[in-house]
């Protein structure tokens, strides 16, 4: 079995667990998401992929990190990630890409990414629950962070931090490879 394969199959079978579980209808949770029932049916039954805009958004819908949503074993409460169980999420041709590097419900979901943007290249992400925050810290390059509309320029051994419940972008201005840890804390469904 494939690691997307392995994946898919997580993904519908913990949407799916976590949806019960919060007591929400297939309805329920499209309308909390903002996707369709149709994309829910098909993610709970392991037969599409989605974007992880689309992840993400369930995610934060149903108040637990990607990390719960792909977990395909429920380990003990020390959980080591080896390098190559990093989940690769999104890439380009041109070599950006971000990485699920760990995750936990602690006491909402916190997650903790590996980012790298080319440069010229970008990545938007839709405005996440209130109460929602991010935390950056830019290990190579210089990172271009537009939260609701301002751009800020957090340079190489600069961090920032900004409540994400607007919309906001990563991106690369410069001539180099950016590269960032970034922690997200999502607050728990009441």
């Amino acid at each position: 079995m494939s690691d997307l394969d392995l994946l898919t199959q997580s993904l519908a079978r913990n949407v799916k667990r976590w949806r019960t579980e919060r007591g929400f209808t297939l309805d329920a949770l499209a309308a909390r998401a903002g996707v369709s029932r149709g994309m829910l049916i098909q993610i709970e039954q392991a037969r599409t992929n989605p974007s992880l805009g689309t992840v993400v958004k369930i995610g934060d819908a149903l108040g637990i990190s990607i990390t719960t949503l792909l977990d395909y074993e429920q380990g003990p409460r020390v959980r080591v990630v080896p390098a190559e169980q990093a989940v690769r999420l999104w890439h380009t041709d041109a070599g950006s890409y971000n990485r699920l590097l760990a995750g936990t419900e602690a006491p909402g979901p916190l997650e903790m990414w590996d980012w790298r943007l080319m440069p010229g290249e970008s990545s938007p992400s839709d405005p996440h629950l209130s109460g929602t925050f991010e935390l950056v810290h830019v290990t190579a390059g210089e990172l271009t962070l537009t939260v609701d509309g301002v751009a800020y320029r957090v340079p190489e051994g600069a961090s920032a931090s900004f409540e994400a419940d607007t919309p906001h972008v990563y991106g690369n201005d410069g001539e180099v490879p950016m590269e960032m840890i970034m922690a997200v804390s999502v607050p728990p469904v009441r």
